[in-house]
């Protein structure tokens, strides 16, 4: 298993996205990798994800 990439965290967090010592640590490891993502241009916005998953499975209520 490869261990967790503090320090490049570390300078993500604090450095590009200016969290707060507070809410760096706050976060899970998971957490901050889907924030690095989406800060990165790696993930699609959360409203475009949720537009794409709503064409592929309409749930045929009003909208629908």
């Amino acid at each position: 298993m490869t261990p967790f990439p503090w320090p490049e965290a570390m300078q993500m967090g604090f450095g590009v996205m200016r969290l707060s010592s507070r809410d760096f640590w706050g976060l899970t490891p998971r957490e901050l990798a889907a924030a690095f993502g989406a800060a990165s241009g790696r993930t699609a916005p959360p409203r475009a994800r949720l537009d794409e998953l709503m064409r592929a499975f309409p749930d045929g209520g009003r909208n629908g």
